[in-house]
């Protein structure tokens, strides 16, 4: 079993979440349901699939709760940018919580892609 709290992607999507739902507490009352509710579910689902994955024996099934975990980091990243354009994040979060979505995005792109190549034999 891997340890999920050795991970940079799992520090750092566990920021961004922190991040999200501080974001969203901002956003108007008829979003409850809506993209506030959506924004949530999608940035939790990214280190939940992280540490799921670290809890498989397989690296087969380790990587695919990582590729889950990306594709709602990717959900994430469409709805922080339609909650941008509709005006519901202040400005002065918008930088530093696209930068964390990047940075995220990044990392565990990164070990993805580790996992995915064969290994070399040394």
């Amino acid at each position: 079993m891997r340890d999920h709290k050795k991970l940079n992607a799992f520090r750092l999507a566990d920021e961004l979440t922190l991040n999200i739902y501080r974001i969203t507490s901002t956003f108007p009352k008829e979003e409850i349901y809506g993209l506030t509710s959506q924004m949530r579910r999608a940035a939790v689902s990214v280190p939940s699939n992280i540490v799921e994955g670290c809890a498989r024996e397989s690296e087969i099934e380790y990587l695919r709760f990582l590729e889950i975990a990306f594709s709602s980091l990717r959900e994430l990243a469409y709805q922080f940018d339609l909650s941008c354009r509709l005006g519901f994040v202040i400005n002065d979060d918008v930088q530093p919580c696209l930068n964390k979505l990047v940075d995220t995005e990044k990392v565990l792109s990164g070990l993805i892609r580790s996992l995915r190549e064969p290994k070399q034999k040394q």
